[in-house]
């Protein structure tokens, strides 16, 4: 276990931080302490920032549980408006050099400056969530089995459609995206191969916001609705939000994404529109690494969560979705299979 320092420098400690990092975006930072190696977790978010409600609180989430139960300071860092790969390892680097440890960068965008950082800081665990790329010993490449989770979202749209369609919106058009869209397909059609699918992809780059654009997600979803599609899943970050309030306006069932969307307060009052979400607890990725840390065995390599660890699942918050006895037994049989490898889900 790491000391924490007992004296109260919180305000100091903050003045400082935020002074260094001034030149690579906005931070917020927990806690009271000020010594160089006693500092913990600090996270740089991904396009859209914090307050997507999907993945980016997520993982703040995780942050929020590590300090609490550590007691010791945090950084949370906002990414900049056409930031480079140059920006984003100055900003680790700088979480680095003021002492936090672990250090995560939140999103496949981050993979250059995360190698390039931990080189430079060989004594600091680093971590990346959704990027298998890293080969690096001080570096855990937090990954799920997205696709898993969206084969359960497609049997479950399958089972509720009525008009037989049903839609998909991917923030932009990338290898880990194709994979949820894959696994919904898949579990759309092994479920009742009359359903249609459509699908979309708001950009073809993050830099085009295909992950920030609420207004992208919506006016996708609207065009899928006017083609009779009555559930819309969206994996597409912030975009998402834009897709549910489509649903919700068209009275249609939308299935959200990596956080359980039934449940945030900014999507309050289209939940009811909300069937289920396709969750990745990165939360709980990004809390264990921090754990891991602090109890001096740092998780370094890929470090994989599936529906057979639990850390990517169906929510279950909407009563209408819960109660339903003939859906949830067919998801329960589909995961089932799916751990026992009976079924085995494509990733594109």
């Amino acid at each position: 276990m790491r000391r924490i320092s007992r004296i109260t420098v919180a305000g100091a400690a903050t003045a400082s931080l935020a002074l260094a990092l001034s030149a690579c975006g906005s931070t917020s930072t927990s806690g009271s302490s000020e010594s160089k190696g006693n500092k913990g977790l600090a996270i740089a978010y991904d396009v859209g920032g914090k307050g997507d409600q999907s993945f980016n609180d997520a993982a703040y989430a995780g942050l929020e549980k590590a300090q609490k139960e550590f007691g010791y300071e945090t950084a949370d860092l906002e990414p900049t408006e056409g930031e480079t790969d140059a920006d984003k390892e100055q900003r680790l680097v700088s979480l680095a050099k003021q002492g936090y440890n672990p250090v995560i960068g939140v999103g496949y965008a981050y993979a250059s400056a995360v190698k390039g950082a931990a080189e430079k800081f060989p004594d600091t665990t680093f971590g990346i969530v959704d990027d298998a790329t890293i080969n690096t010993k001080n570096v855990a490449d937090l990954v799920f089995n997205e696709e898993q989770a969206s084969y359960l979202a497609g049997v479950a749209a399958a089972k509720s459609t009525k008009s037989k369609v049903v839609g998909f919106v991917g923030g932009v058009d990338i290898p880990l995206i194709h994979k949820f869209q894959a696994g919904f397909a898949q579990g759309v059609k092994d479920t009742d191969p009359k359903v249609k699918v459509l699908s979309q992809y708001l950009t073809q780059t993050a830099e085009e916001g295909g992950f920030a654009s609420p207004d992208k997600g919506k006016t996708a979803a609207e065009g899928q609705i006017e083609k009779k599609a009555d559930v819309v899943y969206a994996a597409a970050g912030l975009s998402g939000q834009g897709v549910i309030e489509a649903a919700a306006a068209k009275k249609v069932w939308a299935i959200g994404v990596d956080s359980d969307q039934y449940k945030q307060e900014a999507l309050a009052k289209y939940k009811d529109s909300i069937l289920t979400s396709a969750m990745k607890d990165v939360a709980k990725a990004v809390y264990s690494l921090a754990k891991s840390v602090e109890d001096g065995k740092p998780e370094t390599g890929i470090v994989r969560g599936d529906l057979k660890t639990g850390e990517v699942s169906l929510s279950d918050s909407n009563p209408k979705f819960a109660d339903d006895a003939e859906l949830q037994e067919a998801i329960k049989t589909a995961k089932e299979k799916i751990i026992s490898g009976e079924i085995k889900v494509k990733s594109s």
